[in-house]
């Protein structure tokens, strides 16, 4: 298993979504991705119910999985993350991401997954401010601050979600912590210094990386 804590978070990383892929190829697309740079592998999970679409799940992951050597960064925006952790780690997942808005208690989900032999990430919808995120900061290996609201990809950079990356990275030095702040939604070339300098340093990137003309072009300029 991948583990995120072997990443550090001083350094800017890629993490492309895979629902921007051609969903025709995935396994040459994830490929591509990897020989591009990619530090890891976004994985959207939807489950038509905690979001209004859905995307894949735990067979998709599977078979990716005997394919693919990346961290495999696994974004669960479904009602009920503590009942499938288990199975997403089992899949192939080395990193769970749930959201603080789910069903399901906090406390609860963050054992599961740990249990699961997988780091934690916690993500704020839009809505939600982030001192709601700060009870967990201790217990957590990432934050993932949504940049749009959770369910599509292809949407614009929510800008004002900054002060919020800007909050989150505050307490987390503060307290002396090790966490990543990640960021989620139409992240490109010309919004990733912004979001750098607010406090994040994984960038999830779906449009921009897989449908650039050249990804390891694409990657570079989000890391430069």
């Amino acid at each position: 298993m991948r583990n995120l804590k072997e990443l550090s978070n001083q350094d800017i990383l890629v993490s492309p979504s895979l629902l921007a892929a051609d969903f025709g190829r995935l396994a040459e697309e994830v490929k591509r991705i990897a020989d591009a740079g990619a530090d890891m592998l976004h994985l959207d999970v939807m489950d038509g119910i905690f979001v209004p679409n859905i995307s894949f799940g735990i067979p998709v992951i599977a078979s990716l999985r005997k394919i693919s050597g990346l961290l495999f960064d696994t974004h669960l925006m479904i009602a009920h993350p503590a009942r499938y952790a288990e199975a997403f780690a089992k899949a192939g997942a080395d990193h769970l991401t749930f959201h603080l808005e789910s069903g399901d208690p906090a406390e609860e989900v963050i054992s599961a997954i740990r249990a699961a032999g997988c780091t934690v990430g916690i993500s704020l919808k839009p809505a939600t401010p982030a001192e709601a995120v700060f009870p967990y900061l201790d217990k957590v290996d990432m934050v993932l601050i949504m940049t749009v609201e959770p369910g599509f990809g292809g949407q614009k950079f929510m800008q004002d979600m900054m002060p919020k990356v800007r909050a989150v990275r505050e307490e987390i030095r503060k307290r002396g912590l090790t966490v990543h702040v990640q960021v989620d939604g139409g992240i490109q070339e010309g919004n990733a210094l912004l979001c750098r300098d607010s406090g994040s340093n994984i960038l999830v990137a779906g449009t921009s990386v897989f449908r650039a003309p050249d990804a390891a072009e694409a990657i570079a300029g989000l890391k430069k």
